[in-house]
């Protein structure tokens, strides 16, 4: 999506990444029996329960549901993170985008992206555009014609944001509501260790709840989580609109609907979405 086209241009997560696998032991944790806690109806891996996801996420990303028209998006959104881009806002200042470029540069040798990669590793951990400019934002949409690049976008998605989110998710006993409101909140957030990072939320929700793994009532934890949640956003002025939990995820659990079964109706900067 062009940015002239952007309904409404606001930030998404990003706290420089870091390796999430000790959020996603049990053992971490010291949870017990996690298959069974979490065994109740599919998850968020579902196919159509990922769907889903996907065009809840895009509604508060890129206020549509139509999330596969997204792999074009380029903009700098002026968060400090340098150019947002692509289905999920990889960011050129915080990592995920330079492993994005480079995991098409290895399945695609000599794309109109790989002669960036230079330039993504100097712009790393910063705004600059330095090397980016005046023409990676339009080869960044040509490149998104390329099937190729879809599914590195895609692939990298979901090893970075998707798959460990669900897998803590179902490792604290959490049924597809509670495991979107972690990828959400990583998608936003990323795992950098800081106090907004989706580690210290989960952390923070703990100290007044415990999800059903260990014994808590889900819905209770749930609140908890999101108030937590909310507290972060807070933390910083382009985060600080948090409809995308007020008026779309909490709307979800007052009703009950902790699997997210359709139809689903919610607002994000106040515009109204509806699955059927």
């Amino acid at each position: 999506m062009d940015p002239e086209t952007t309904a409404h241009p606001h930030p998404s997560r990003r706290g420089v990444l870091a390796a999430l696998g000790a959020l996603t032991s049990a053992a971490a944790i010291g949870v017990p029996h996690v298959a069974a806690a979490s065994a109740a109806g599919p998850g968020l891996d579902d196919p159509a329960k990922k769907e889903i996801a996907m065009k809840l996420v895009s509604s508060a990303e890129n206020s549509t549901l139509d999330w596969k028209a997204q792999y074009q998006y380029i903009e700098d959104i002026g968060d400090g993170r340098g150019y947002t881009a692509g289905i999920i806002g990889f960011c050129s200042g915080t990592g995920d985008m330079l492993d994005l470029v480079e995991l098409y540069a290895d399945r695609r040798p000599g794309n109109v992206l790989a002669t960036y990669l230079p330039a993504l590793r100097r712009v790393d951990g910063t705004d600059s555009h330095d090397g980016l400019d005046p023409y990676f934002t339009r080869d960044w949409r040509r490149a998104a014609q390329d099937a190729v690049f879809q599914q590195a976008q895609n692939d990298e998605r979901d090893r970075v944001y998707f798959n460990p989110a669900v897998r803590q998710g179902k490792a604290d006993g959490l049924r597809v509501l509670g495991q979107f409101a972690y990828y959400d909140a990583i998608v936003m957030h990323g795992d950098g260790g800081d106090s907004a990072s989706f580690g210290n939320i989960r952390r923070r929700a703990l100290r007044t709840a415990r999800p059903p793994a260990q014994g808590g009532n889900e819905t209770a934890y749930l609140h908890a989580f999101l108030d937590a949640r909310v507290w972060a956003m807070k933390q910083e002025e382009a985060h600080s609109d948090t409809s995308r939990v007020d008026t779309a995820q909490r709307v979800f659990l007052r009703q009950g609907n902790l699997d997210l079964n359709p139809p689903l109706d919610w607002k994000v900067y106040g515009d109204s979405f509806h699955i059927g």
